[in-house]
């Protein structure tokens, strides 16, 4: 694992992943790509990581996008990873939720990645945009797909022409945005919001949120073929025995993961 992005258990079964290029703001480079990649594949192999929290570190950005100078300097392949796409991670197959803690400035393809996520906690401070076009350049790490999917079509399509940015609160108040909090709330509600996953059978959330996560993709009648893959995988496990049995002897659940 590269220094440019950390990891850490930082409650029972939630990972902590940084984008740890401070000085840069956070900008994806070479090493950012590699590290995601394995932060992910690591994630997904931990039995005891249910939820993983994305953030970036110090108090100014939680990433700024692609690295210009890494780019200028002729790396621009290095930036994304053949299994992930850009940073290694906005294609990258996942089953586990991702909760991305926006910290700062979230541009270009900072944006992008936290579109990437399943949920946005952000700092009321923090700000989004696909400026790309002010630039000559095309966003092409799902944030011309992804917004339009999470915003209001006309919004969505605003803010892809124009280039502008906008702020938390806007995006709070479009849906975008699940939690909008002061500074010095953003970890603590980050991980509120890991844990209230956390109290619910983990396969059953991850088959949940696998057939969420294909909504807008499939027709009725696919979608209600891999909802029923996903209720007979679930059926198989010990925790969809662990849940009805808990509820009548009046017990909190104790969920094993299998």
């Amino acid at each position: 694992m590269t220094d440019a992005v950390l990891t850490k258990q930082i409650a029972d079964h939630v990972m902590l992943v940084t984008i740890n290029r401070p000085d840069a703001r956070n900008a994806v480079n070479g090493d950012v790509a590699q590290g995601l990649e394995h932060a992910v594949l690591d994630a997904e192999k931990d039995p005891n990581t249910w939820v993983v929290i994305l953030t970036g570190a110090g108090d100014k950005a939680f990433c700024a996008g692609a690295d210009l100078k890494a780019v200028s300097q002729g790396g621009a392949g290095s930036l994304g990873t053949e299994r992930g796409g850009f940073a290694g991670f906005v294609h990258q197959p996942r089953t586990k939720p991702w909760i991305a803690a926006v910290n700062g400035f979230a541009l270009a393809g900072g944006t992008e990645i936290a579109l990437a996520c399943d949920l946005i906690v952000a700092i009321e401070e923090a700000a989004f945009g696909l400026p790309e076009v002010k630039r000559g350049l095309v966003a092409g790490a799902g944030g011309l797909y992804r917004l339009p999917r999470a915003l209001p079509k006309a919004i969505a399509l605003e803010l892809i022409m124009t280039g502008a940015h906008f702020d938390a609160k806007r995006a709070f108040g479009y849906g975008l945005v699940n939690r909008l909090v002061p500074r010095d709330q953003l970890m603590p509600e980050a991980l509120k919001l890991a844990a209230a996953i956390c109290e619910n059978a983990p396969i059953a959330v991850r088959e949940s949120l696998g057939v969420a996560r294909q909504a807008y993709d499939l027709s009725d009648a696919e979608l209600r073929e891999v909802s029923g893959v996903a209720s007979r995988k679930n059926a198989a496990t010990e925790d969809y025995k662990e849940g009805p049995r808990a509820f009548i002897e009046k017990r909190a659940p104790k969920w094993v993961g299998r």
